[in-house]
């Protein structure tokens, strides 16, 4: 068996039920194994970072690759015949070599991802933010996602708590932030060593909420502390989110990417 290889890649989600490969739906695994297997044959297999959801993108996925034919060589030009079979809305970043028994999913130690909310009408961004028409009180909703970090049972925010063998989550980072030079976007970046199934859009969900005033960042505290419902009636739409990048133990934490960033 070749040596596996580790892909990073980007894609829009907006025409996608999601990444993980599914009988008569378009899916991103779907897309990438169908275009790889004319390449390099069909025992190539392919395994992601992140199950991103149906109309999640992607800024920094990673997948890794295995298969007999697949090159251990001149990866770039290989890489650049694999875009040439791919939608343009999946783009292949970079392919390099990985470890005999690496893993994407399983070898990841920390998954980051941000929620674009954006405070006004943008004629070119709306299928990468969350329009919100409501004034929003940034600093309330910094302030609830200031209680994130840490060790929490989310199993207010996931959809489907038993097919989970836990609901524990350590959160190694949350904040809210509006970059100086885009007052009208929010931007709702939180990493951790996995997430539960529509964790994220829950909680930027209920972090407008909150901004709106119908909620208190007390209110999110008590959500980590007690089982609830609101926040699944709070989840937000998929166009805001993006998973941003996937860290790998020895890696050095990427730099936040341009918050205009697919464009704004």
């Amino acid at each position: 068996m070749a040596r596996p290889l580790k892909a990073t890649l980007e894609y829009d989600g907006g025409r996608y039920r999601g990444w993980q490969a599914q009988m008569n739906a378009r899916t991103v695994q779907g897309t990438l194994l169908a275009t790889l297997r004319t390449l390099a044959g069909e025992d190539v297999r392919i395994h992601g970072a992140g199950r991103t959801d149906a109309g999640v993108h992607a800024l920094g996925q990673v997948a890794s690759l295995y298969g007999r034919a697949l090159p251990s060589a001149d990866l770039g030009s290989f890489r650049r015949r694999w875009n040439d079979l791919l939608p343009a809305d999946i783009n292949i970043l970079d392919l390099v070599p990985a470890a005999p028994k690496f893993h994407a999913r399983h070898d990841a130690s920390l998954r980051i991802y941000r929620y674009r909310i954006s405070r006004r009408r943008t004629a070119f961004a709306k299928r990468y933010v969350w329009w919100v028409k409501e004034h929003l009180n940034e600093m309330a909703m910094a302030r609830a996602a200031a209680l994130l970090p840490g060790r929490h049972d989310f199993r207010s925010f996931c959809e489907n708590p038993a097919g989970h063998d836990s609901t524990l989550v350590e959160v190694a980072f949350a904040d809210l932030e509006v970059p100086p030079e885009a007052p009208d976007l929010l931007l709702f970046r939180i990493a951790a060593s996995h997430f539960l199934w529509k964790m994220v859009r829950r909680l930027a969900g209920t972090l407008v909420e909150v901004g709106a005033g119908r909620l208190s960042p007390e209110d999110v505290a008590d959500f980590l502390g007690r089982r609830s419902d609101r926040p699944a009636s709070l989840t937000a739409p998929a166009s805001g989110l993006f998973l941003e990048a996937v860290v790998y133990p020895g890696d050095v934490a990427p730099p936040s990417p341009d918050p205009f960033r697919p464009g704004f």
